[in-house]
């Protein structure tokens, strides 16, 4: 750990988060800088990179970033350096006959029991019901990944519910694909969407091409297993203002993928590493990651309008 007092700018880039996400777990949980010097902005101190390494850690982890903040702002002494330390995401009991769903509220309820009738009509009327209400960000925050989340903990601990995360992956895709198709944005597609090399889990990647749908941003999703050749070559011959590269697992989040979009001669303006593959202390430099969907479509955004204004100029 290093002495000095950091910058909000420094300490993203330490972390690879956006300043945008250190603001928001300032202003909402209180991880803010601690030292302040007159005259200047307040500096993170060692104590406050140490938790605010925490908090990114355990995020990416699973946990929600109110449980992550409070296990953070545990007294320095006590923070947790290793996985055998730290908290566990806690499972809704219920046995094997129920998808637990943490605090998830009714709405995540009767989608769980639906899909453990195996009643794909429901399920598709729910998950459409919440995207018109939520939109794609609220509908995958507060319902679709508290469910996937709830199957996939089953899963771990019964071996069971494979034909039941098929049938509800199912539904969830062709919902995305509903809104993606409905894409209103002019002009050609400056954002690319891609899993890395090996990775087969697409589903979040597909929240954000229908997220970004919503925002009116066109977007080109490439989907599963891309290799680097492969995503690099689309890179040349499309010139994206942002790639977004997602891992699931370690073991497909490799750093090197992510070194060879930031040395393409076409680099794009934003590289961003989604997913809880990447590990922080990997990542190089000029690499961000989102924490989580509601950033990654606003860092798109952003990116997307900054590249229109310089081809306007």
């Amino acid at each position: 750990m290093v002495d000095e007092a950091l910058s909000a700018g420094a300490v993203a880039r330490r972390l690879g988060v956006a300043v945008t996400t250190l603001r928001t777990w300032h202003q909402r949980y209180g991880l803010g800088p601690s030292q302040h010097v007159p005259g200047h902005h307040r500096r993170y101190g060692p104590t406050d990179l140490a938790r605010l390494e925490v908090m990114r850690r355990l995020t990416a982890e699973g946990l929600s970033p109110a449980d992550a903040a409070r296990w953070a702002r545990q007294p320095p002494d006590t923070l947790p350096t290793d996985r055998g330390s730290r908290p566990r995401r806690r499972a809704r009991d219920g046995g094997g006959n129920t998808i637990p769903v943490g605090r998830a509220g009714p709405a995540a309820r009767g989608l769980a029991r639906a899909a453990m009738r195996l009643d794909g009509a429901a399920i598709s009327e729910a998950i459409s019901r919440a995207i018109a209400a939520d939109g794609v960000v609220g509908s995958w925050d507060r319902l679709l990944r508290p469910v996937l989340a709830g199957i996939g903990d089953r899963h771990a601990a019964t071996g069971a519910l494979i034909e039941v995360e098929h049938l509800v992956s199912r539904c969830v895709s062709a919902a995305f694909t509903q809104v993606a198709s409905a894409r209103t944005a002019t002009g050609p597609p400056r954002i690319l969407l891609s899993c890395a090399d090996e990775e087969q889990h697409s589903l979040p990647l597909e929240a954000l091409d229908a997220a970004l749908a919503e925002a009116g941003v066109g977007a080109r999703m490439l989907g599963a297993r891309v290799p680097v050749a492969a995503l690099l070559a689309t890179v040349e011959r499309t010139g994206p203002a942002a790639v977004v590269l997602w891992a699931h697992s370690r073991a497909t989040g490799d750093p090197t993928q992510l070194s060879a979009l930031l040395a393409t001669p076409r680099r794009p303006l934003l590289v961003l590493a989604a997913g809880p593959g990447w590990r922080v202390d990997t990542l190089p430099a000029g690499v961000t990651r989102p924490a989580d969907l509601s950033e990654a479509v606003s860092l798109a955004v952003a990116a997307q309008h900054s590249a229109a204004r310089s081809a306007a100029s």
